[in-house]
Formats: structure tokens, sequence, C-alpha cells
């Protein structure tokens, strides 16, 4: 009974997020296109749910620079670390819904909806999308020790020896953990996760043999030029212009695909004209060839589409990570 009154509501919050999504498409009437022209009268606060310096911040001050720069005004990063990025989005949800406190987040935001049992806010909800921006490739690294090529191989011996395959990663809830946990659900084998507080440690412990796998990112490909982690796949679902020698998971485990992505959005309530001008301003910056040249700098691909793609992305990842949560038993650390 009880979870399935949370199933209806989870199924309304779904449909009212793709309603307002749809809403930030579409233009309003003149009168307020004359208003939104207007827009930005003051500097613009751009929310990161994360420390200065990650992969988060980083996408988070490409997108304000480009901003700042279009539309002549300051959009100023402030970082708000904290539960997984939640007392970020927490502070946005809070926020006036006017256009001048914008969120950037990524694939987390959709892992801790149902990661975290009592959070104060629920994202399909209370934030508006307004843009997806790129998305990041995930590379599934082993140790030279293991005995695989391939992620068949690696599969058979997983399936070889139950239990005794141990999955380093970043944190529980983390992108690389519930990849991993994905790869589980699907590929039928169970590899036994050790978190770490930071990918650091976690890289460590791989690279010493301490630990046999990890769902990476692009941060390993020295590495694994240099020999000391062997590459898979990527858990994308096409091939990934950095290593494209490299298969797909998906070609071994058809459906397969994790992908860190990111991507912007505002306080349920903002305008739709400014939502639609703001959308408008990325996939601007997502067509020109010097931003196209920065994004490949960071190992990643633009992420273009409206509004209502982008909501629909959203609920569509909330719902497979829902899957992974449940599946895997996860409770944040």
């Amino acid at each position: 009974m009880h979870q399935s009154a949370k199933e209806d509501a989870m199924e309304f919050a779904r449909r009212q997020f793709l309603s307002l999504a749809g809403a930030g498409a579409a233009l309003a009437v003149l009168p307020r296109i004359a208003a939104s022209q207007a827009y930005p009268a003051r500097p613009v606060r751009i929310v990161v749910g994360f420390a200065a310096g990650g992969p988060t911040d980083i996408v988070a001050r490409v997108v304000g620079q480009w901003l700042s720069e279009r539309l002549g005004r300051p959009f100023i990063i402030e970082n708000r670390p904290g539960a997984g990025g939640n007392i970020g989005i927490e502070s946005v949800v809070r926020a006036p819904a006017d256009g001048y406190t914008l969120l950037l987040f990524g694939a987390g935001a959709a892992i801790s909806a149902t990661l975290y049992d009592k959070l104060n806010f629920n994202f399909i909800r209370d934030v508006a999308p307004v843009a997806g921006f790129v998305r990041m490739p995930g590379i599934i690294v082993v140790n030279p020790s293991v005995p695989a090529r391939t992620v068949a191989e690696f599969i058979a011996h997983a399936k070889g020896n139950p239990g005794r395959i141990s999955m380093g990663s970043a944190g529980i809830g983390t992108a690389p953990h519930v990849s991993g946990e994905l790869f589980n659900m699907m590929a039928g084998v169970n590899m036994i996760h050790v978190p770490y507080r930071g990918g650091g440690p976690a890289m460590a412990d791989l690279l010493s043999g301490q630990t046999q796998v990890e769902f990476s990112g692009p941060e390993t490909i020295e590495y694994i030029k240099a020999g000391r982690l062997r590459a898979l796949a990527v858990t994308t679902a096409t091939r990934w212009d950095g290593l494209p020698e490299l298969p797909t998971v998906s070609q071994t485990v058809p459906g397969y695909e994790a992908s860190a992505w990111f991507g912007v959005g505002a306080p349920k309530g903002t305008p739709a004209e400014i939502i639609g001008r703001l959308n408008q301003e990325i996939n601007t910056a997502l067509a020109d060839a010097k931003m196209k040249s920065q994004i490949a700098s960071l190992s990643a691909t633009g992420l273009a589409g409206s509004p209502t793609d982008f909501g629909k992305l959203i609920v569509a990842e909330t719902e497979k990570w829902a899957k992974v949560v449940k599946f895997a038993g996860l409770k944040p650390d």
C-alpha cells in the first residue's frame, strides 16, 4: 500500500515535470517576451552542490563564462557542497523563481532522488529543466592482473569467481558505483563494492591490485595508455572518440548505458521566457566551434536540445537509477 502510494506520487511528479519542461520550451506572449529581453538586469548565481575543482564545478564555470559574455552580466558560481549535492539543490529549490538563481547539476541528482529517503525536496517536481550541456563517457578499467581483455571474458571470469571481484568507487551512490551495480544487475554477476572517500584512494588501490575493477572516467586514459590499467569498454551507447578502438558495453550487454551528464536547472515557476532564453544561449554555445573544442578537451560531447528534451532525460535517468538502487539495496553513507 505504502509502495503503491509512493509510485503514484512519483508518476504524478513525473507528469508535472514533463509538463513544466514543455512550458519552458514555449514562447510567452509579447509583453513577457519584451521583459525577457531585459534579462538579466543583475548578476546571476549558478549554484554547484560540490566543491570547487570537481567535474560539476568545471562544467559550471564553462557555462557561466559563456553566459556572462553573451548576456552581459556576471554569472557567478556558488559552491555549496554536502550531502551528495543535495545541499546545493535544496538552496536552489528554496530560491526565488526569478531567473537569478540557477543550478548546475549532473546524473547524481537523478541517483539521489531514490538513494536518499528523506529529502526536503522532490527534484522532478521542484526543479525546472533549462538545458542539457555535456555528456561524458565511463570506462570499465581492470587491473592488468585480471585475465580478461573483453567484456565477455570479464563476465565469464566474474561468474567463475562469485563474490571475489572487488569493484572500487569514490563512494556509495556515486556515478561509478551505480554504473557498476547496473552492470551487476544486467550481466548477472556479483562484483563486491568497495567504497572509498574519493576517487584518488579508489584509483590507488586499483593500480596496486587491491581491487580488480572500476567504472571510471576519462581521467584514467593516461594509465590506460601506459599499460597500468586495461580498458575493456566504454559505458556510453556509442563509441568514444578518445579511445575509438574500445567497444561499448552494450555490444555485449544489450541495453546497458551509463554516463555522466550535466545541465542547467532553475526553481520551479521560473518564467518560461527566461528558461527559453537561457536554453537558446546554451544551445548556441554547443554549436560554437571554440566551445566544441573546449568541450572536447573535457573528454565530453555536447548535449543539445530543448528544455523538454532535457526533462525527458532527467525523468528516464531517475527511473533507471531507482531500479538499480532498489536492486542493490543502496543506502547513503
